[in-house]
C-alpha cells in the first residue's frame, strides 16, 4: 500500500480511464475491460467474464444506473469491499496521481529547525504525503489542525528512522516468500501487511526521545476543543504510527480513542489489528467483537465494515487455534461480500485445516476465479486436491502457486510432500532444496531432504543432509533416523541387494501368526490399538484428565434441543464444542490444537454428525472420548456411563436405557475399530428394548473382547509401555531401533517392533509355515525370561 496519495482519488482515477463514454458510469463492456486490463496475465473466457460482471451488477445493485453501468461511488464499494486491491490495480494500469499544484514543493530539511512547528508545510502538500486513510471518506481525517497533528508526527518519525538507520538498528525483513494472512488491515480496503516487516529498536535513547515527542503530540490532542477533535487526533496519530509499523504505540493511540468514543467500530478494529500483530491474539479478538457489536449496533452506517471485521475476527480466533469458530465468520463474511475472494480464500484454507476437503476446494476454487492470481489460494487448493487423492491436478495447481510467487515456501514444501508420497524422490528432494533456497533453517526441509535423496539411492548425500539437520535441531528422531540410516548401511554391506529405505519383507496372513505366553498380543488388536494410540498423540487426549470431562458436564449448561432423530438431546454446534475442546486441552499451542481439533473431526465428529447438521449430541461425544483420556481405566469407564447417564433421555434414577448403551458401543467401535465395521453390532438385541441397564451390566457390555470395546486392555499395554526401548535391538525388517514392545520369534530368533509385527512383516529369508511370537515389554522382560531358561537348562544337564 502506498504511503502517500488518497485511495479515493485512485480510484476515481481507474474510473475516469475506463469511463470511455464519459456518461458517469462504467456499462458491461467497459467494466468487462477493467477486469481485463487490472489482470495482464489472465485469460479470461467469455463465460468467466458475464460471470464476474453478473455478480458485481446484481451485488452493488444500489450503484447501478439504468444504461450507464457502475458509478463511481460503486466502484469504490466494490474496492472498500475488498473485491479489488486498490494500488495493484492501480499499478498495473500504470496511472498517476497529478498534484501539480504540488510539483515545486519543497523538501523541509530536518535541520532547519529543532522546533516541530516550524516545519510544517502547506495544507495540500499535507495531503499528498499522508497516506490514504487520511482523506477517505469513511475513516480520514475530519478537523483541519489534525492535519497538523499528522504531519508533525511523520516528522518525528522520520528522525527516529534516521537515526536509527544511522546506527544500523532499523531493520526490514522480506516475507514475499510466505503465505501472507489475507486479512483487513483498514477499514474498508482488504489489503494484506506490507511484504517488508519493520523492527524498531525500542530500547536505546533515540526511542525514548521518539515517545517523549510522542507523548506531547497526544497532549496537544487531548487539548483540543472537543471531544469529537480529540477522537479525530487520536485516530489520526494512531493510524499514521500503524503505517509505520510502530504497533505498540499505535495501540495506545486506539485505546484512547476507544475511551473517547467507545460506541464507534474504527477504533476497536484497528486496536485489534495492533493486538494480533503483536501476538496477543486473545485480546486481539475481544477488540473485534466489541467492533462487530457496534457495528450491529449502528446499522446501515457500520454495514459496509462487517466483512472486515468478520475476516480478522476469523483470523484472530486462528491465531488461537479456533479453526473451526473461525469458519463460522469468514463464511458470514463471504455472505454479505461474495466477491471478498480473501475471505473464501481464508474459508477455504480454514475448512482444509479441519479436514473438510470438499467444502474446502470449493471455497478455494471460487477465490481463484475470482481473483486468479492470488498464489496463496492456489498453494491450498492443491493441498485440498492432494488430500482428496487427486494427486496429478494437485501437482499442476502446486505448479501454479510457484510460478505466480516462484519463492513461495509453502507451495515449495507441500510439492516436495506430494513427491514423496508418489515415489519420486529426485524431484521431491529438487523442491526441497528450493526451500531451503529461501529459507536457510528449515530444519524439516532438511530432513525431508535426505529422506528423499535416500529414497533416490544417493546415501552419502541423504547422510550429509541428515547431520546439517541434526545442527540446526536436536530432535530425538533425528538421531533415530541417523542409526536408521547406519543400520541399513550395514544390512547392505552385508546382502549386497543394493536396497535403499526400508528392507526387503514378505507379509504373512493372520492365520500364521501364533502367540507363545498370554501376554502376547493379537496381532490385529495390536494394528487396532496402535491406530488408537496414534490418535490419542495428535489430539493429545491421553494429557487430558478424564475427570475434566465430569467437570464440564456439571458446569456447562446446555439446553435441551430435538434435532436430529427427533428425541430430546443436549446438542451443540460444532464451534461451541470447539471451545470446550479449547478449555480442555488448554495445555496445547495454538497450531497443535488445531490439528487436534482435526483430527477429532475426522474421526468423532464425521459419525456423530453424519447427518452434516453441524451440531453434536454432546453427551454421547463425552462418552466417546473418555476411554481415552488420562486416568485409570475404572474412572474412564464411569464417566463414560456418568456422560451417557447426563443426556437428557436417562436422567433420573441410577440406570441409563440399554438401547442407548448399544448405540454407544456400536459408535465407539466404528470410530476406534473401523476395520471390524459397524455391521457385527447389529446382531446385539436390545435396540427396540425399553429396558434399562445398570453400571456393572454396562461394564459387561463395555469389556466384551468381542463385540464391546475389549480392545482398551491392549491400549492401557501401549499407553505404559510404548517409549520403553530396548537396548540396541533393532526391527529385523525396518531396522529402525525397537521403541515399545518388543516381539521375537522362538524358532528363527528375528525381532520386530510394534509396527512390522502388526502388519504381519516378516525378512523374506525366514520361510516358515507357522511364526511363533514372544512379547517383550522392556528389556528387563527379556533379561528375566532368557535367565529363566538358562535355569532350566542347567536343571537338564546330567
Amino acid at each position: 500500500m502506498a504511503t502517500r496519495g488518497s485511495r479515493s482519488e485512485k480510484v476515481k482515477r481507474i474510473f475516469q480511464q475506463f469511463d470511455t463514454n464519459r456518461d458517469g458510469g462504467l456499462n458491461r463492456d467497459e467494466m468487462a475491460a477493467l477486469v481485463v486490463a487490472v489482470n495482464p496475465r489472465v485469460k479470461f473466457s467469455d463465460e468467466q467474464i458475464n460471470a464476474i460482471l453478473d455478480e458485481v451488477f446484481r451485488t452493488y445493485g444500489e450503484f447501478i444506473d439504468g444504461e450507464k453501468g457502475l458509478s463511481y461511488d460503486g466502484l469504490l464499494r466494490t474496492y472498500d469491499d475488498g473485491a479489488g486491491d486498490v494500488d495493484r490495480d492501480f499499478d498495473a494500469l500504470g496511472l498517476e496521481l497529478n498534484f501539480d499544484e504540488n510539483k515545486g514543493a519543497s523538501i523541509v530539511s530536518e535541520a532547519s529547525s529543532s522546533a516541530i512547528v516550524d516545519e510544517r508545510v502547506m495544507e495540500s502538500q499535507m495531503k499528498q504525503r499522508t497516506a490514504a486513510w487520511a482523506v477517505s471518506p469513511h475513516h480520514g481525517i475530519v478537523f483541519d489542525d489534525t492535519w497538523t497533528l499528522v504531519d508533525d508526527l511523520e516528522i518525528v518519525v522520520k528522525r527516529l528512522k534516521a537515526k536509527q538507520a544511522k546506527a544500523g538498528k532499523f531493520k526490514n525483513d522480506n516475507f514475499d516468500a510466505y503465505s501472507d494472512a489475507g486479512w483487513s488491515r483498514e477499514l474498508g480496503p482488504s489489503a494484506e501487511l506490507s511484504e517488508k516487516r519493520v523492527y524498531w529498536e525500542e530500547s536505546g535513547p533515540d526511542y525514548a526521545v521518539f515517545v517523549k515527542e510522542l507523548g506531547a503530540l497526544r497532549s496537544r490532542a487531548d487539548g483540543a476543543r472537543s471531544r469529537e477533535e480529540a477522537f479525530d487526533g487520536h485516530m489520526a496519530i494512531g493510524s499514521v504510527l500503524y503505517e509505520h509499523q510502530l504497533f505498540k504505540e499505535a495501540l495506545i493511540s486506539f485505546k484512547r480513542s476507544c475511551e473517547l468514543q467507545p460506541m464507534d467500530v474504527r477504533p476497536h478494529f484497528r486496536a485489534g489489528n495492533c493486538l494480533y500483530v503483536l501476538g496477543k491474539y486473545k485480546e486481539a479478538k475481544e477488540e473485534f467483537l466489541l467492533a462487530l457489536e457496534s457495528a450491529e449496533a449502528g446499522g446501515n452506517q457500520w454495514g459496509y465494515l462487517l466483512p472486515q471485521i468478520y475476516v480478522n475476527l476469523g483470523i484472530a480466533l486462528e491465531g488461537e487455534g479456533m479453526v473451526l469458530s473461525a469458519c463460522e465468520y469468514y463464511r458470514e463474511a463471504a455472505i454479505l461480500c461474495p466477491t471478498h475472494f480473501r475471505a473464501l480464500k481464508l474459508l477455504g484454507s480454514a475448512l482444509f485445516g479441519v479436514g473438510e476437503y470438499r467444502a474446502a476446494v470449493k471455497a478455494l476454487e471460487e477465490a481463484n476465479f475470482m481473483k486468479p492470481d492470488y498464489a496463496d489460494a492456489h498453494c491450498d487448493l492443491a493441498s485440498a486436491l492432494h488430500a482428496m487423492g487427486e494427486d496429478e491436478r494437485a501437482i499442476e495447481v502446486f505448479q501454479k502457486a510457484i510460478d505466480l510467487k516462484p519463492g513461495h515456501v509453502d507451495a515449495l514444501y507441500n510439492l516436495g510432500g506430494l513427491y514423496m508420497d508418489l515415489g519420486r524422490f529426485q524431484r521431491a528432494s529438487e523442491m526441497y532444496i528450493r526451500v531451503l533456497a529461501v529459507w536457510p533453517n528449515h530444519w524439516r526441509a532438511q530432513l525431508n531432504k535426505a529422506v528423499s535423496l535416500l529414497g533416490a539411492g544417493e546415501t552419502e548425500e541423504a547422510k550429509k543432509a541428515l547431520k546439517e539437520a541434526l545442527k540446526m535441531t536436536n530432535r530425538v528422531e533425528l538421531h533415530d533416523a541417523i542409526y536408521h540410516l547406519k543400520q541399513l548401511q550395514k544390512k547392505k554391506v552385508k546382502t549386497n541387494s543394493g536396497a535403499n529405505g526400508e528392507g526387503a519383507f514378505v507379509i504373512v496372513e493372520p492365520s500364521k501368526f501364533k502367540m507363545v505366553g498370554e501376554k502376547t498380543t493379537l496381532r490385529q488388536d495390536l494394528a487396532n490399538a496402535l491406530q488408537i494410540r496414534a490418535f490419542q498423540r495428535i489430539t493429545r487426549l491421553s494429557r487430558c484428565e478424564v475427570g475434566l470431562l465430569k467437570k464440564e458436564m456439571n458446569e456447562t449448561d446446555v439446553p435441551v434441543s430435538y434435532s436430529g432423530g427427533g428425541g430430546p438431546q443436549k446438542s451443540i454446534r460444532k464451534p461451541n464444542l470447539e471451545e470446550i475442546l479449547h478449555r480442555l486441552l488448554n495445555f496445547l499451542k495454538p497450531e497443535t490444537f488445531q490439528g487436534a481439533v482435526k483430527a477429532i473431526n475426522e474421526k468423532i465428529l464425521s459419525i456423530l454428525d453424519d447427518t452434516g447438521s453441524g451440531r453434536v449430541d454432546l453427551g454421547m461425544f463425552y462418552a466417546v472420548l473418555a476411554p481415552i483420556c488420562n486416568g485409570p481405566p475404572d474412572k474412564r469407564k464411569r464417566i463414560a456411563f456418568d456422560a451417557l447417564f447426563w443426556r437428557p433421555v436417562n436422567e433420573g434414577g441410577f440406570q441409563i436405557r440399554k438401547v442407548d448403551a448399544v448405540q454407544y458401543i456400536k459408535l465407539l467401535r466404528a470410530i476406534y475399530v473401523p476395520s471390524h465395521g459397524v455391521s457385527e453390532i447389529l446382531e446385539v438385541h436390545g435396540e427396540t428394548d425399553s429396558s434399562m441397564v445398570s453400571f456393572n451390566e454396562f461394564l459387561v457390555m463395555f469389556d466384551d473382547p468381542d463385540w464391546g470395546f475389549g480392545i482398551m486392555s491392549t491400549l492401557l499395554k501401549l499407553e505404559t509401555g510404548d517409549r520403553n526401548r530396548h537396548g540396541r535391538h533393532v526391527c529385523s525388517v525396518c531396522r529402525y531401533p525397537i521403541i515399545g514392545s518388543r516381539f521375537k520369534e522362538v524358532k528363527s530368533h528375528f525381532r520386530l517392533c510394534n509396527q512390522c509385527y502388526s502388519e504381519g512383516k516378516v525378512p523374506p529369508n525366514f520361510k516358515q509355515d507357522e511364526y511363533k511370537f514372544k512379547e517383550y515389554g522392556s528389556e528387563a522382560e527379556a533379561l528375566k525370561d532368557k535367565c529363566m531358561c538358562f535355569t532350566l537348562q542347567s536343571h537338564k544337564a546330567p
